[in-house]
C-alpha cells in the first residue's frame, strides 16, 4: 500500500470514528423545565439495572390502569408532565423512564436493547398496560419490545422514527456523509453496538412482524419536525390503518407538551373511541 492510499484510508478511519462516536452518544443531557419539576419530584422513584446502568424509573397513582411513557433520543421523562399530571388526575398510574445516558440515568448512551429490556421489566412488574405513549426512538423501541411480550391496550405514537435504518439514513444524511463513510458507520454500528444481532435492519423496525397489529394506534406528527420527516408520521398511518393527527409550529420535541397533543393523548388513552382500521386526519396547532 502507498503512502498516500494509507493516508487516505487513516482519515477515513479517524472520520468515521468520530461520526460513530457522535451517532452513538447523547448530545448532552437535558434538565427539567420548570414546569415539569413538580410533576417530577411527585414521583415514587426507583432505579432498574440493564446492562450494567441504572434507568431511573418513575411512577405514580396507585397502580391500577398502568400507562407507560417512552421519551425518545437526547429526551428524558420529564418532557411528559403535562400528560402525566391529567392521566393522574383521571386515576390512571403513569409509569416513565430516564433511558441510560438521558436524564438522572447512568451510562453515557443507550440500545434500543436496552430500551426493549426496560420496557420487558415494567411491563413483568405492572402487567399489560393500559396504554404506551411513545416518541421518536421510543416509538421504535416500543414496538420491537412487542416482538418481546411487552402488551398494551393502545399505543400513541409521536414523531416516529419508523425503524433503525432510517435513524442512520438520516444521521448520514444531514451530516452530510460520503457512502463509504456511511458503509463505515454502519459496520461499526453492527460490530460495536448490535454484535451477534442478526437481520437487525429488518428487526429494528416498527413494520417488522406487525401488520396483523391488534390494538388502537394513534400517530402524531408535526408538520414542522426538522428531526423526523412527517412523512414517516404518515406512512405509519397509512401501514396500520390508524388515525393521524397533524400539528404545526411544534417541531420535534416541543410536541410532547402542547396543550393540543396532550389533549389529544388524554382522549385517546381514557375513551377508547379509536379502533383499528379507522383512518382520520385531524391538524391541530
Amino acid at each position: 500500500m502507498n503512502p498516500a492510499t494509507a493516508a487516505a484510508q487513516a482519515a477515513l478511519s479517524d472520520r468515521g470514528e468520530e461520526m460513530f462516536d457522535l451517532f452513538r452518544r447523547p448530545q448532552g443531557r437535558s434538565r427539567p423545565r420548570p414546569d415539569e419539576r413538580a410533576v417530577i419530584e411527585s414521583a415514587r422513584i426507583s432505579k432498574l439495572t440493564v446492562d450494567g446502568k441504572e434507568a431511573v424509573v418513575y411512577r405514580w397513582g396507585d397502580g391500577a390502569r398502568p400507562v407507560l411513557l417512552v421519551h425518545g433520543w437526547e429526551s428524558r421523562a420529564s418532557r411528559y408532565a403535562k400528560a402525566i399530571a391529567r392521566l393522574i388526575d383521571l386515576g390512571y398510574s403513569p409509569v416513565a423512564f430516564d433511558a441510560p445516558g438521558h436524564g438522572e440515568s447512568t451510562g453515557e448512551g443507550t440500545t434500543i436493547l436496552e430500551y426493549r429490556d426496560i420496557l420487558v421489566e415494567l411491563h413483568r412488574e405492572h402487567g399489560d398496560f393500559e396504554a404506551i405513549v411513545a416518541h421518536s426512538f421510543g416509538v421504535t423501541a416500543t414496538f420491537f419490545a412487542l416482538q418481546h411480550g411487552v402488551r398494551t391496550g393502545r399505543i400513541v405514537a409521536i414523531s416516529p422514527v419508523p425503524d433503525f435504518a432510517y435513524l442512520v439514513e438520516s444521521f448520514c444524511t444531514a451530516a452530510g456523509l460520503s457512502e463509504q463513510l456511511d458503509e463505515e458507520l454502519r459496520g461499526r454500528i453492527e460490530r460495536v453496538v448490535y454484535p451477534g444481532e442478526k437481520d437487525m435492519w429488518t428487526r429494528f423496525s416498527v413494520f417488522h412482524e406487525t401488520a396483523d397489529l391488534a390494538v388502537p394506534l394513534l400517530v402524531i406528527h408535526d408538520d414542522d419536525d426538522r428531526s423526523v420527516d412527517p412523512g414517516q408520521g404518515v406512512r405509519m398511518a397509512e401501514f396500520f390503518r390508524a388515525r393521524l393527527v397533524r400539528t404545526r409550529r411544534f417541531g420535534h420535541q416541543r410536541i410532547l407538551g402542547a396543550p393540543q397533543v396532550v389533549e389529544e393523548i388524554v382522549q385517546f388513552v381514557t375513551s377508547g373511541a379509536t379502533e383499528p382500521g379507522r383512518k382520520t386526519e385531524v391538524v391541530a396547532g
